[in-house]
């Protein structure tokens, strides 16, 4: 679900708060009471792909589809320079999935449209469009020259090697394995926080290497994430 100013944020973090109980601060001002940890992050405006890794070689990457069942691009995926191909260090997962964003960098998008252009050929509309249509070729040849990049959020499954008890963390732990991360990605504690890392990412979005369509806010725990649930599709505790 979506937050669209200061008020719903608070409301957010009230009901939060009242499901997690004596397990995090309360108080008069309960906006900037502490001992509740958000990770934040930019919601990067490009192409929602899963990868599935097994002893430490890429096997599998798909679009989301309809959150069941999606397309099967693992011979593009396999051309983006950031996607791994095997995980990096000692300890790797027997089976890992990972979900993330591939995108194209705002740089990358022009340089492509004037290529397109010189060729007489159809210039895309956003670095977005752009990201999908290169996702989805036929020939893994032309994936391979477009300027895509591959960013991870979260981790779907793991086995094998025991993850940190944090989004934060386990972001950490993928950077080791060899992906891709957020240099934005922030965690601090309390909703005004929230709003200070918003408002922050607003003032430097045009200067961003990359499109974004929003902040996407979780809380850090994995246990209370747990605890927490969902409402239908949607998580209680992300934003």
């Amino acid at each position: 679900d979506n937050v669209f100013n200061e008020a719903e944020l608070r409301d957010f973090d009230r009901r939060v708060r009242e499901r997690l109980g004596d397990q995090v601060g309360t108080g008069s001002d309960l906006f900037s009471a502490p001992h509740l940890t958000y990770c934040c992050e930019p919601k990067l405006d490009g192409l929602a792909i899963s990868l599935v890794y097994e002893n430490g070689l890429l096997v599998r990457g798909a679009t989301r589809g309809d959150g069941l069942t999606g397309e099967d691009i693992t011979h593009n995926v396999r051309t983006i320079p950031s996607v791994p191909l095997r995980l990096l260090g000692k300890s790797i997962p027997s089976l890992l999935e990972v979900r993330g964003e591939v995108v194209m960098p705002k740089k990358g998008f022009q340089a492509l449209n004037a290529r397109q252009e010189a060729k007489g050929e159809k210039v895309f509309i956003n670095p977005r469009n752009a990201a999908a249509g290169s996702l989805r070729q036929l020939d893994p040849r032309i994936a391979a020259q477009r300027p895509l990049e591959f960013y991870t959020y979260s981790v779907v499954r793991c086995e094998g090697v025991e993850l940190p008890d944090s989004q934060s963390a386990i972001l950490q732990k993928m950077e080791t394995f060899g992906f891709r991360i957020s240099r934005e990605i922030q965690h601090g504690e309390g909703a005004s926080f929230v709003q200070s890392f918003y408002q922050a990412i607003q003032n430097r979005r045009e200067k961003l290497p990359y499109e974004i369509d929003g902040v996407v806010i979780k809380v850090d725990h994995i246990a209370w994430q747990k605890e927490l649930g969902f409402v239908s599709r949607a998580p209680r505790w992300a934003r």
